[in-house]
């Protein structure tokens, strides 16, 4: 019997009506937005991990674990891979209240 595969956006949109994993969710915000981040400057630099990796001098499977968001590289990394990617490493404190508003409006 094959597999059936539901659409990510239909398990996110049953998931989103429990709160305890809208709460699991917020508070992993800043993980999911470092790893988004990384991965576009990545993209756009149009460059592999193992790319990454090299110019950085470490590995691809550091690179992965970084993108993963399981990682919080420190900021001298960041700026490794913001100088690898030809980006600039730029940080931001952003009040709760805005930061929650344009999480729940991307629900």
């Amino acid at each position: 019997m094959k597999p059936k595969f539901i659409p990510v956006e239909e398990s996110f949109a049953q998931w989103k009506k429990d709160p305890e994993y809208l709460a699991a969710y917020d508070a992993l915000e800043g993980e999911f937005a470092l790893a988004s981040a990384l991965i576009k400057a990545r993209g756009d630099a149009q460059m592999t991990q193992e790319q990454v990796a090299q110019a950085m001098g470490t590995t691809q499977a550091v690179i992965a674990r970084l993108e993963s968001g399981k990682v919080l590289p420190s900021t001298r990394t960041l700026e490794r891979f913001a100088k690898t990617t030809r980006t600039r490493l730029q940080i931001s404190f952003v009040p709760e209240e805005l930061s929650r508003e344009a999480v729940h409006s991307h629900r």
